[in-house]
């Protein structure tokens, strides 16, 4: 990176890359639980998930469309489970 530009867009990239990586995280440990079958575990990791993929959303890491679909089909799946 050898322009100001590209500098800056190293830096993004940096930001975005870890902040994509903590979502993963996230999404990931509710789809662990629903598969497992637990209802409460999901419920839990996923009170922890949908604030953080909402704020990846507004920090304009992954689109907002995006992020209101993910929540919505986890919230879906977890209520799935009870039924």
């Amino acid at each position: 990176a050898n322009t100001p530009s590209a500098k800056k867009a190293a830096r993004k990239i940096a930001r975005q890359t870890a902040t994509n990586k903590a979502v993963r995280a996230y999404v990931r440990k509710v789809e662990e639980a629903i598969v497992a079958g637990d209802q409460t575990a999901a419920n839990e990791a996923f009170k922890v998930a949908q604030p953080e993929i909402m704020r990846a959303s507004n920090k304009g890491v992954i689109p907002a469309n995006t992020a209101s679909r993910k929540v919505s089909r986890m919230n879906a799946r977890i209520k799935a489970l009870s039924a």
